[in-house]
């Protein structure tokens, strides 16, 4: 594991807070691993949470795109990449630098993991739904993956 990678554990994590912390670090050239991408939550109620990401998805074509993710991890890898000027080869290098796992990999187990301050859900005051409820909602099937 190299001195400036960072193992990030998304566990209760407000999913947008994250995400623009991350992206600004990997900008800097930090070497960044998100596990427990699936508890992550989003703020706001689960029926229009979950509304809003169902009609998301009936935007675009299925062969021509764009295509949505359904799996937690890749739908906190999209809203990282929303925050990252991506078009741009400093963003495309910062992407390259990011890995986002659903659950704790074997290989990462015994390493030291980071909670982000001032991103946790206890903060907020309003309800909220796990990424991994609005995956399944959408079409993610836990078992299949």
């Amino acid at each position: 594991m190299d001195r400036d990678e960072t193992i990030v554990d998304a566990n209760g994590m407000i999913l947008g807070r994250m995400a623009s912390i991350v992206a600004k670090r990997l900008l800097n050239g930090e070497k960044i691993t998100i596990v427990n991408a699936e508890n992550a939550v989003i703020s706001g109620r689960r029926k229009s949470t979950i509304e809003q990401a169902k009609a998301f998805l009936q935007i675009g074509y299925p062969k021509a795109g764009p295509h949505h993710p359904r799996r937690p991890d890749e739908i906190v890898r999209r809203t990282i990449r929303g925050m990252l000027p991506r078009k741009k080869p400093k963003g495309q290098q910062a992407y390259k630098r990011l890995r986002v796992y659903i659950g704790f990999p074997e290989e990462l187990r015994g390493k030291e993991t980071e909670t982000i301050p001032d991103t946790g859900a206890s903060k907020l005051r309003c309800p909220y739904v796990r990424v991994s409820d609005v995956a399944k909602a959408i079409g993610w099937n836990p078992l299949g993956d």
